[in-house]
C-alpha cells in the first residue's frame, strides 16, 4: 500500500512541477485606448483610491503579487483578472457606448456601496485596497457626479441600456 501512495505522491509532484512551465499571459500591457480619465474628471484623491483598490482587476495594468507565478494560483488569478476586465475596464471605459458607460458608473456606485467591491479575497493580500467608509463615499460621489454630467450632456433615452 505504501508503495502505491509513494507512486501517487511522486506523480502529483511531477505534475505540479510540469505545470509551473505553463504560465498564463499577464495583464501588463498598460494600454489605455479609452481611459476613463480621458473623458471624465477623475480627481487625484479619487484616483489614489481607485488605483490600489480597483485597477489590478479592472484595467490593463495589473500589479502582480509574488505568488502570481506559481501554478495553479497563476491560472486562478488570470481568470479573476479577465473576469474583472470583462465587467469593467477603466482603461477601455470610453470605448463603450454612452449607455454602457452610464450603466457602469451606476454599477460602481452599487458595488462599492454594498461593499461587494473590492472583493474580500483581494483585500486579504492587498491591505491598500481595504476601503474606509470615507473612501467608499468618495468613489460613489465621484461616480454619481460623472453620471450627473452625462445626464446634463445627453438625452435621457441615450443613457438607457437596452438589453437585446
Amino acid at each position: 500500500m505504501k508503495k502505491y501512495v509513494n507512486k501517487i505522491l511522486s506523480g502529483l509532484l511531477g505534475i505540479l512541477i510540469i505545470i509551473q512551465f505553463i504560465q498564463p499571459e499577464r495583464n501588463e500591457s498598460g494600454t489605455a485606448p479609452g481611459d476613463i480619465a480621458g473623458k471624465y474628471a477623475v480627481p487625484d484623491e479619487v484616483m489614489e483610491v481607485l488605483k490600489p483598490a480597483c485597477y489590478d482587476c479592472h484595467s490593463n495594468q495589473t500589479r502582480y503579487p509574488w505568488y502570481a507565478s506559481i501554478q495553479p494560483v497563476a491560472w486562478w488569478l488570470a481568470g479573476h483578472v479577465n473576469d474583472g476586465k470583462r465587467h469593467l475596464n477603466f482603461h477601455e471605459f470610453t470605448t463603450r457606448k454612452i449607455a454602457v458607460q452610464n450603466h457602469k458608473l451606476e454599477e460602481i456606485i452599487e458595488m462599492v456601496k454594498e461593499k461587494e467591491m473590492p472583493l474580500g479575497s483581494y483585500t486579504w493580500t492587498h491591505a491598500d485596497a481595504r476601503l474606509s467608509d470615507a473612501q467608499r463615499d468618495l468613489i460613489t460621489n465621484w461616480a454619481q457626479s460623472a453620471m450627473d454630467g452625462l445626464k446634463a450632456q445627453y438625452p435621457a433615452d441615450s443613457l438607457v441600456l437596452r438589453r437585446k
